[in-house]
């Protein structure tokens, strides 16, 4: 039996998005239709206002809705160092670690040559555009992935000439892990033990 459109059409939506199979959409097809109208418009409300609202600082490439975003824009962050990261999502795991008190920088992805995603599909000259006197310290906070310590090499092979220390996050987190699933104190411990990329 196949379902009316307008639900069919839901849950052909609702599948297009990371980690939901055809089955859990059904099943979220479903709770929406169950919850008062009011609800289901908020939910819809909040998805149009994010997509109109939310966009990417023209300094950091971290998501914003303000120009420059609240960390760029801050007189308490130490200028001197940027940590670089493949995801805004990465930028939020690191700041609940109250550890770092640095700038970002959002490459949106990494270099991955399967994937043909090169240097110049993520946001890696716009880093180097960042480089002035002032910045003593990259730190290569990519996944610990061989997509991400590609990317990682590539950013310290760049930017080692023009006088920078580029360092590696220390192996706290788990080779093939993403930085959004570690904990706090295991970010933390990442941090406080980067090195210097050879």
């Amino acid at each position: 039996m196949s379902y009316i459109k307008p639900l069919s059409k839901l849950i052909d939506e609702l599948t297009a998005l990371p980690g939901i199979g055809s089955k859990s959409a059904a099943r979220l097809a479903f709770h929406i239709l169950k919850i008062p109208k009011e609800k289901a418009y908020a939910i819809a409300n909040a998805i149009t206002d994010a997509k109109e609202k939310v966009f990417c600082c023209s300094i950091c490439k971290n998501l914003t809705d303000t120009e420059p975003c609240s960390i760029c824009s801050s007189e308490k962050r130490d200028r001197s160092v940027i940590c670089v990261v493949e995801s805004p999502k990465d930028v939020v795991a690191i700041e609940k670690t109250r550890e770092f008190n640095g700038l970002y920088h959002v490459l949106h992805g990494a270099i991955s040559p399967i994937d043909k995603i090169g240097p110049d599909d993520i946001f890696i000259k716009e880093l180097v555009q960042r480089i002035t006197p002032e910045i003593k310290e990259v730190i290569a906070a990519t996944n610990l992935t061989i997509e991400g310590e590609a990317t990682a090499m590539y950013i310290s092979r760049l930017l080692s000439p023009l006088g920078v220390n580029v360092t590696r996050i220390a192996n706290g987190i788990p080779v093939g892990g993403d930085l959004e699933y570690a904990d706090e104190i295991t970010l933390s411990k990442a941090l406080d033990n980067r090195r210097k990329i050879l």
